[in-house]
């Protein structure tokens, strides 16, 4: 069973959300919580293997609060959910430990997907989410190989260095040194982080979302 947490503050949607993500048989998902100081009390009492985090919260906002989570608990994969994603937020999100960006007005399919990828350790960046838009054009710049592309686009499919190394035909530390340049370059922190500034840059096609 994967235990979630829902983090949002609009309590008609969070207790929503809560009620349906209880009834997957796959899922378990207790009182959702409206802040982060919440959060950190609800986790901390019952850790959980996802959270839904809502970028806009009371006190704390949620970018702050997935800090706080991971630092408590640095297994737990962070949901962002946001209705109006900024670069800057995307950015600090992802710097904070976030595993997944999710547009709030998705499907619930969409949502139960992030949930059921993050937990299994993958990333996930929703289309719709992106809606800033990209910076089309400028992946040139960064001056990524041809190799390191093909590295890059298998990160964004959510694969690890070993599957990468298999599909690649590749040793994992000729994959590994290919992901250090790839940060490098693209001036990312991880590899989520690299993921998303590649879409902005046009360097990878952004994801269609719900």
């Amino acid at each position: 069973m994967i235990r979630v947490l829902v983090v949002e503050d609009q309590r008609a949607l969070a207790d929503a959300l809560a009620i349906a993500i209880a009834a997957q048989p796959d899922l378990e998902c207790g009182d959702a919580v409206g802040t982060v100081d919440e959060a950190l009390r609800e986790a901390a009492r019952r850790p959980p293997a996802v959270v839904l985090m809502d970028i806009h919260l009371p006190g704390r906002d949620g970018i702050e609060g997935t800090r706080l989570l991971k630092a408590a608990l640095p297994a737990a994969r962070v949901v962002v959910l946001t209705a109006d994603a900024t670069p800057d937020q995307l950015r600090r999100a992802v710097a904070a430990g976030a595993s997944a960006f999710l547009a709030k007005h998705s499907a619930f399919g969409d949502i139960l997907t992030a949930i059921r990828t993050t937990a299994h350790g993958k990333l996930l960046v929703e289309g719709s989410a992106l809606a800033a838009g990209p910076a089309r054009g400028t992946g040139d710049r960064c001056g990524l190989t041809r190799r390191e592309r093909e590295v890059l686009a298998l990160l964004a499919q959510g694969h690890g260095l070993k599957t990468i190394a298999e599909r690649l035909v590749l040793s994992r530390h000729t994959v590994r040194g290919h992901v250090k340049s790839v940060l490098l370059k693209l001036g990312a922190h991880s590899q989520l982080e690299a993921v998303v500034t590649a879409i902005r840059l046009g360097i990878l096609p952004g994801p269609t979302g719900g």
